[in-house]
């Protein structure tokens, strides 16, 4: 005797996103449960609806599941065009990006050194243009609270090089900095030519979007208390430049 639907739905409800899409294939009653609104209701944040409430095309989708899949598909704009929000497809955690616009820039007021353009790989409608000056500080913070519980996260620098050579053997240092006391530290170099001066030293990836990312550091979020992460990438001495689109938070991928 099969299981009715309903109770297989709330079963569901008890693993991941990941663990649905594979379990739906089982049979046609477990593909018709894997559809429930109320197994993706439950894999949806608790803030949901607050977080969609100025996308009309979110707001307005056809079930839970459509809306689950639209959140992971595409980040979507929020808080004024200074952050972008999107759910990583597997888990169903909360991921954001802080754009240039959130984040203390010690050069943003010198044009100098800071210029705010258009970039067509940005999600956002501008981006800072950045030649590095003496003792250049990128800060950003966000709340732990908005972020998913019981969850390893891991932040990162997402830019575009303009000039590289200008970092040749200059490093920059990266902080994650916790409301506690808990603090990451390592350094990073952007010039690929740079050979790794110590074991601290590593280098960029590239990202599906075509910009680059360095990640500053990991931490844990309980989510049992209201705190403040800190990030912030320091450069002491160069001459290069690049476009700063933000700093990303999402959850740690880990490999077996």
């Amino acid at each position: 005797m099969e299981l009715p639907e309903g109770c297989i739905a709330d079963i569901l409800c008890h693993t991941t996103p990941l663990d649905v899409a594979r379990i739906s294939v089982i049979s046609k009653i477990f593909c018709s449960a894997a559809d429930s609104d109320t197994i993706w209701d439950h894999f949806l944040p608790s803030d949901y609806r607050s977080i969609i409430s100025m996308s009309p095309s979110l707001t307005n989708a056809p079930s839970k599941k459509a809306l689950y899949l639209a959140l992971s598909d595409h980040p979507i704009i929020i808080d004024q065009g200074k952050k972008s929000f999107q759910l990583d497809r597997k888990s169903g955690k909360k991921c954001y990006m802080l754009a240039a616009r959130a984040l203390y820039i010690s050069s943003g007021d010198d044009e100098r050194y800071c210029h705010w353009v258009t970039l067509p790989e940005s999600r956002f409608e501008e981006v800072a243009k950045l030649k590095v000056a003496s003792r250049s500080v990128i800060c950003g913070k966000i709340n732990t609270v908005d972020l998913s519980s019981n969850t390893q996260y891991a932040s990162f620098l997402v830019f575009k090089l303009i000039n590289a050579h200008g970092f040749h053997c200059k490093p920059m240092f990266l902080l994650i900095n916790i409301s506690g006391g808990h603090i990451c530290y390592k350094a990073v170099c952007l010039d690929l030519r740079s050979k790794a001066m110590d074991s601290t030293f590593i280098f960029r990836n590239v990202r599906s979007d075509g910009l680059l990312e360095i990640e500053i550091g990991e931490f844990f979020n309980s989510g049992q208390e209201d705190g403040e992460v800190e990030m912030c990438v320091m450069m002491i001495e160069g001459n290069g430049s690049f476009y700063l689109e933000g700093i990303e938070v999402r959850p740690k991928i880990l490999i077996p």
